[in-house]
């Protein structure tokens, strides 16, 4: 039975009066379906959809500079939206939808949440929301399948609509979330407690604040004519966040810039709008190490007595070639990216106790290489305040023991990210690699033009010129478990780790990884930070 349509009416947002009926409060929801009573709920079960009930994907920093992760989460940097506005990211999530769908998106959900919503949804006298900001318009088909496929029932979905149901306009996501949970407050004016689960600390906070002024109002008035003070509780839920397969992310992303690019170039933009493309900032080249040879490599390092272990940066992860992109001409001689080079330890350094080091020849041991270190080297480990270029210090080596000399394959490869930029005409793709507009002139000068000059190809020693300017070694990130050795997918190992805090388990195609407290930026939020600038800095990949 529904509602009464002459309850009273409280003023909305907007100043114009909201009516206190079932029949209102559905007009705020995208699922149609009928609500229960007001008579029968006591209990009112709000869940927030992104990274607390199910594990949404955020952008992967491994991929992308800080500057391009901000970019990715502004509303307004691309004609059709980004990464929170454009439901073919989230759709993305998995193997896609037509393969995630029939099996319910098996592996991305907060089971614990999940558990939850399925006693709310036994309980009769609760009413279940589903409440995110993702907009209404792009949004509302999507979730309601995702929820569908878990058989979660909701007695509203609510998505942020452009305009609300009284005319009201939303400033961002807390406004819309707040107007709406008052409009459920006053019309299930007999429910005693209201529960929310939230997993952004700042929503919480709001909520907390919202409820506990909203109480203090009611109290205030000794005017329960619309309702009593309500229990609430908001329950903060450790972070869930997940990453795409970084080439798939990297295909959507391509796909969103082209049809933003589309509007640009066809003159349906506004004036001044710039094309973007996908560029790379490439750190270094290198013989790329595979992770599953980490462990034993690092067993070659023997610290000092009582030498602090937090101190300790465990590398392992390459063979330099070039501290810098690869030159096209040398490129083609170790064979292009890709190329498998296997190699053998020989022997073992520690440097001033700050770095270790193995030494490493190439099997068999007439295979042409190419490094601008001495000798072809790891960098296994250094110390504080160590740096890996000084492997290029390292004069005095050890032999190891024969069960010490093994051997593992290598592939070459670049450690690089990704950054969009605006459209540059008439730049070359050397040029491209360097984010900084105002150097571009003067790589133009180290650009290669057919052989260079550096390259020599080696039979068991260094090949580095010890005036280049950027000799020595640049070592680089473990990445363990977290990056690809190329990011356009050929060590698809994965950067699927998270950017929010790990809180174990995991699915079936998802990485939890550290990183830290939470660095994304969700909908409208485009006033936060977004992770640590160092990551545009191939000294902070360790």
């Amino acid at each position: 039975m529904l509602a009464s349509t002459s309850r009273p009416a409280v003023a909305g947002q907007n100043g114009k009066a909201t009516y206190l009926t079932v029949t209102a409060l559905k007009r705020w929801s995208c699922d149609d379906k009928e609500l229960p009573a007001v008579s029968e709920i006591k209990a009112i079960h709000i869940y927030d959809f992104d990274n607390t009930l199910f594990a949404s994907p955020l952008p992967n920093k491994q991929l992308w500079n800080s500057a391009t992760m901000g970019q990715l989460g502004a509303p307004d940097m691309f004609l059709n939206g980004g990464w929170w506005h454009d439901s073919s990211i989230l759709a993305a999530t998995g193997e896609g939808i037509a393969k995630e769908e029939p099996r319910g998106w098996q592996g991305w959900w907060n089971e614990q949440i999940v558990e939850l919503v399925e006693s709310s949804m036994a309980q009769k006298d609760a009413l279940s929301v589903l409440l995110t900001g993702r907009s209404e318009s792009n949004f509302a088909d999507l979730i309601k399948r995702i929820a569908r496929s878990k058989r979660l029932d909701f007695d509203m979905v609510c998505l942020k609509p452009g305009v609300g149901p009284a005319g009201q306009k939303f400033r961002n996501t807390m406004d819309f979330k707040q107007e709406l949970l008052k409009d459920i407050v006053y019309t299930y004016k007999d429910a005693e407690n209201l529960k929310i689960y939230e997993d952004r600390v700042k929503h919480t906070k709001g909520f907390r604040d919202f409820f506990f002024q909203f109480n203090e109002d009611l109290m205030r008035a000794q005017n329960h004519a619309l309702r009593r003070p309500i229990t609430t509780e908001v329950i903060q839920v450790p972070e869930n966040a997940t990453q795409l397969d970084p080439v798939a992310e990297i295909a959507e992303i391509q796909k969103l810039i082209n049809a933003h690019n589309i509007q640009v170039k066809s003159g349906n933009a506004p004036p001044g709008t710039p094309p973007y493309q996908i560029k790379k900032t490439v750190f270094y080249t290198g013989y790329m190490i595979p992770s599953t040879v980490f462990d034993r490599l690092i067993s070659l390092v023997s610290l000092p007595p009582g030498a602090p272990r937090d101190e300790i940066r465990y590398l392992a992860n390459s063979i330099l070639i070039t501290p810098k992109p690869c030159p096209r001409s040398i490129l083609e001689k170790v064979g292009g990216i890709g190329e498998k080079v296997r190699w053998r330890v020989n022997a073992i350094s520690c440097f001033e106790n700050k770095l270790w080091a193995a030494r490493v020849e190439p099997v068999p041991k007439g295979t042409k290489f190419y490094s601008e270190n001495p000798v072809p080297t790891v960098v296994l480990a250094v110390r504080k305040n160590g740096r890996p270029a000084d492997a290029a210090r390292i004069v005095n080596w050890h032999p190891v023991p024969q069960e010490q000399a093994f051997e593992f394959d290598s592939v070459v490869g670049e450690k690089q990210m990704l950054r969009i930029e605006e459209e540059t005409a008439n730049e070359s793709e050397y040029e491209s690699y360097f984010p900084n507009k105002a150097h571009r002139k003067e790589r133009r000068s180290e650009e290669p033009h057919g052989r260079h000059d550096n390259y020599r190809p080696q039979h068991g020693r260094g090949g580095r010129d010890r005036d280049d300017r950027h000799a020595g070694y640049r070592g680089g990130n473990r990445d363990r478990g977290r990056g690809s050795r190329n990011t356009y997918g050929n060590h698809r190992g994965g950067p699927r780790g998270g950017h929010r805090g790990d809180r174990g388990g995991g699915g079936r195609g998802r990485g939890r990884g550290g990183g830290g407290p939470s660095q994304y930026r969700s909908l409208d939020d485009v006033d936060q930070g977004y992770g640590n600038r160092g990551h545009d800095n191939p000294d902070a990949f360790y």
